[in-house]
């Protein structure tokens, strides 16, 4: 996947975006000031920043245009701030950042924003897994049927049926619990472990769903290798 340089001072925003982005697996590269910034940019040409604009050193934008002028620019960079303005916003856009996130910053429009800014990194490639196949029209082709990877697999009867005798003669509350944790552990295993499939599946916010994972006591960190 992709290699993602997050630039911002506040440790709960940079663990909360490696968590999620890690998830979506790609490989975060983390700075808390805009000379962790440079180092890292010097070392390496990440295929996507985030960068914060209000920052105790160097602000973000400070940081953007002296990449701008120094030929550094060579990646998309998107801004991050909770109180911009819009002439910040347009200022930002004219130096060369390619889009602005507000704090807080929404999953989907986390996602979304990173989707569509690694499309015009030249670096990245997308993985051949998620390239659309062309149509092989030399010959002909049975066609395969759709795959819904976020919807979980069906329920056999027999399942259903040990479901039935495991719960039914159980006080409500014990039978929930057992159930909502059956459940999840099953969400888990034909999702990969993703917080952010099951968070999206479920309709339940990432910070719910850890939350209903630690009561129901399953650990979720022996799913991070599987990302």
């Amino acid at each position: 996947m992709a290699s993602i340089l997050v630039v911002d001072d506040e440790m709960g925003i940079r663990e909360l975006l490696n968590e999620i982005l890690t998830d979506e697996g790609h490989t975060v590269y983390a700075a808390e000031s805009a000379i962790q910034a440079r180092t890292i940019r010097e070392q390496m040409r990440p295929d996507l920043v985030l960068l914060d604009i209000w920052m105790p050193d160097t602000d973000g934008i400070t940081l953007l245009k002296e990449w701008s002028k120094t030929g550094q620019l060579t990646m998309p960079v998107v801004m991050m701030s909770g109180h911009a303005t819009i002439d910040t916003a347009v200022e930002a856009t004219r130096i060369g950042a390619l889009n602005f996130l507000e704090k807080p910053i929404a999953l989907q429009k986390l996602l979304k924003t990173v989707s569509k800014a690694l499309e015009s990194s030249p670096k990245y490639v997308e993985p051949e897994t998620q390239r659309v196949a062309q149509p092989n029209t030399s010959q002909a082709a049975t066609p395969k049927p759709a795959i819904n990877e976020a919807a979980p697999a069906p329920l056999e009867g027999e399942f259903i049926s040990g479901i039935a005798k495991t719960y039914f003669d159980l006080p409500l509350r014990e039978a929930r619990d057992l159930f909502e944790k059956a459940y999840f552990e099953h969400q888990m295993q034909i999702m990969g472990g993703s917080m952010t499939k099951i968070s999206e599946y479920t309709g339940l916010e990432r910070t719910h769903l850890y939350r209903k994972l630690k009561a129901l006591g399953i650990d979720t960190s022996r799913n991070k290798g599987e990302q």
